[in-house]
C-alpha cells in the first residue's frame, strides 16, 4: 500500500497553524503583545531557511507548560473554532479523498507540535501524524520536546522510524508541501509535489520538473 504524505501549514490549510496559536494566544491575553513580535521573527526566519528550531520550540511550547490541560483545551477548542475553520481548503479536502479513494495511506508530516495538529488531522480525516512532540509529566507539558522534531532533515528521521514501525515504505509514495524547508524530503519519495510553494521551492521544482499545484 503506497503512501501519501502531507504537510499541514500552507499545504492543505491556507495558513500557519503555529503562528495562529500564537496569535490567537496574544489576541486573547494570554500571552504579551512582544510574544507576536518574537513570533513574526521566528516565522520569517522559517520563510528564509534561518530558522533555530530548538530556539523556536522553546518559545512555542513555553505557554502549553504554563497552564494545566483542561484550560489548555478549552482554548484549543475556541482556537479551531476561530483561527483554523476559515483557513480549511476545499481543493486540498479533495485531494486527500482522491488518495484516501485510490487506496493508499494518509499521513501528515508536520513540524508544528500535535497538541495544536492533532485535531487539524482528525478533522481532515487523515488517521497518521507525525509531529512535533511535547513533553508531558504528570498530565502537565513540561516546556520541553521529546524525541526528535519533525522539522527539515528530522521529518526524514521520524519518517524512516514510522516506516520501521509500521512496515510500510516509500515505493509509489507521494509528498505535497509548500515550503523548501521540506526538501530533504521531497528529494526522497517517489513523486513530490510543490503547493503553492515559496520562492525557493517554486525554482527548485521548475529545475526538477516536479508538478507544482495550487489549492488555494
Amino acid at each position: 500500500m503506497s503512501l501519501a504524505i502531507f504537510d499541514l501549514d500552507n499545504t492543505l490549510i491556507g495558513g500557519d497553524s503555529d503562528y495562529l496559536w500564537s496569535q490567537f494566544l496574544t489576541e486573547q491575553g494570554i500571552v504579551g503583545l512582544e510574544h507576536q513580535q518574537e513570533n513574526q521573527r521566528f516565522y520569517d526566519e522559517y520563510v528564509a531557511g534561518t530558522l533555530d528550531i530548538d530556539e523556536f520550540l522553546a518559545f512555542q511550547l513555553a505557554p502549553l507548560a504554563a497552564h494545566d490541560i483542561e484550560t489548555l483545551h478549552r482554548w484549543r477548542k475556541q482556537f479551531l473554532a476561530e483561527k483554523i475553520a476559515p483557513v480549511m481548503l476545499a481543493p486540498a479536502e479533495a485531494l486527500i479523498e482522491k488518495h484516501r479513494n485510490s487506496g493508499k495511506t494518509l499521513l501528515i508530516i508536520t513540524a508544528t507540535n500535535s497538541f495544536v495538529t492533532a485535531p487539524i488531522a482528525e478533522r481532515l480525516g487523515i488517521p497518521h501524524l507525525i509531529a512535533t512532540e511535547a513533553e508531558m509529566s504528570d498530565g502537565q507539558y513540561t516546556g520541553k520536546v521529546t524525541g526528535t522534531p519533525s522539522f527539515r532533515e528530522g521529518k526524514v528521521e521520524r519518517l524512516k522510524l514510522w516506516l520501521q514501525n509500521t512496515g510500510l515504505n516509500l515505493d509509489n509514495s507521494w509528498f505535497y508541501s509548500d515550503s523548501h524547508n521540506d526538501l530533504p524530503l521531497l528529494e526522497l519519495v517517489t513523486h513530490p509535489v510543490a503547493v503553492d510553494p515559496d520562492k525557493a521551492l517554486a525554482q527548485y521544482a521548475k529545475a526538477q520538473g516536479w508538478p507544482v499545484i495550487s489549492l488555494r
